[in-house]
């Protein structure tokens, strides 16, 4: 009976992914180089913290407290909840805009060269130079922190999508047009389709750069925020409770590149098969 399970084992074919990981030895693995670096880090850093003087520094077990107390307290998740909801209109703005207009403009030429001067222009310019404008136009509250985070993102979206629709394969397009289909079809069955790895692309790119417009936006407004926490804390020297909202901003931008890129490859699996 033993015999006759081992062969029924031996006969069911098992995973590529399961057949991989037998095969490849552990510390061969990316996982061990990848939060093995990070451990060593944090390591390192435990070690050599509690000799600088906490004024200027401070160390992961230290840190790690100041997370606990700042979050029992409700203060972290409030300016947390603040944070999150800047970032989330000012990014969902920019994808509204940045995604349609660049097929547009790929599509219309008369509109690309209309828009392509303006837009080269705002993307070279330092966004930093304009939140303070940007603050005094509309404001210390909601809407002028959503303009900069839009501003801050919209840029790699657009770019991005616009080159992925400018590469599109010209036969795909006349197949299309051969089947008589119009316009709209053709964004929606043709150019968004095989531009979908661009515009994931443009969007991870607007995150890191999205988080960076919404703390520079709560440094001027100085009232909510996950900025107003480093900037309130850095001023009294407390060390230990800055760091807390610097790592959360890291690892929200590790995990939203990371949910991003679960749905590109539920969305775009094609983009994942050609590498």
């Amino acid at each position: 009976m033993t015999v006759v399970n081992d062969v029924q084992a031996a006969a069911v074919p098992q995973s590529p992914k399961k057949a991989a990981a037998k095969a490849t030895p552990f510390w061969d693995r990316p996982a061990v180089y990848r939060y093995g670096f990070v451990a060593l880090i944090l390591i390192a850093w435990e070690i050599a913290g509690p000799f600088v003087s906490p004024i200027f520094f401070s160390y992961p077990s230290k840190i790690a407290i100041a997370f606990w107390g700042l979050t029992v307290s409700g203060e972290l998740p409030y300016y947390l909840a603040q944070s999150l909801e800047v970032m989330f209109y000012g990014l969902l703005c920019a994808i509204v805009v940045g995604i349609p207009l660049a097929v547009a403009m790929a599509r219309i030429r008369k509109l690309d060269w209309a828009l392509d001067l303006p837009i080269n222009a705002l993307y070279a310019t330092p966004m930093v130079a304009l939140v303070p404008l940007l603050v005094l136009w509309f404001g210390i509250y909601l809407k002028a922190k959503i303009i900069v985070v839009f501003l801050f993102a919209v840029f790699p979206i657009l770019i991005n999508t616009y080159q992925g629709v400018r590469e599109c394969d010209k036969s795909m397009l006349e197949v299309a047009r051969s089947f008589r289909a119009t316009e709209w079809r053709i964004w929606m069955d043709v150019l968004l389709p095989f531009a979908l790895p661009y515009i994931a692309a443009g969007i991870r790119l607007a995150i890191g750069r999205g988080l960076v417009g919404m703390v520079i936006a709560e440094f001027y407004t100085t009232i909510s925020g996950l900025g107003f926490m480093i900037t309130r804390y850095a001023n009294v020297f407390e060390m230990d409770k800055t760091f807390v909202p610097v790592i959360v901003l890291m690892v929200l931008g590790v995990t939203l590149t990371t949910v991003l890129k679960w749905l590109e490859r539920r969305i775009a699996p094609w983009s994942h098969a050609n590498r």
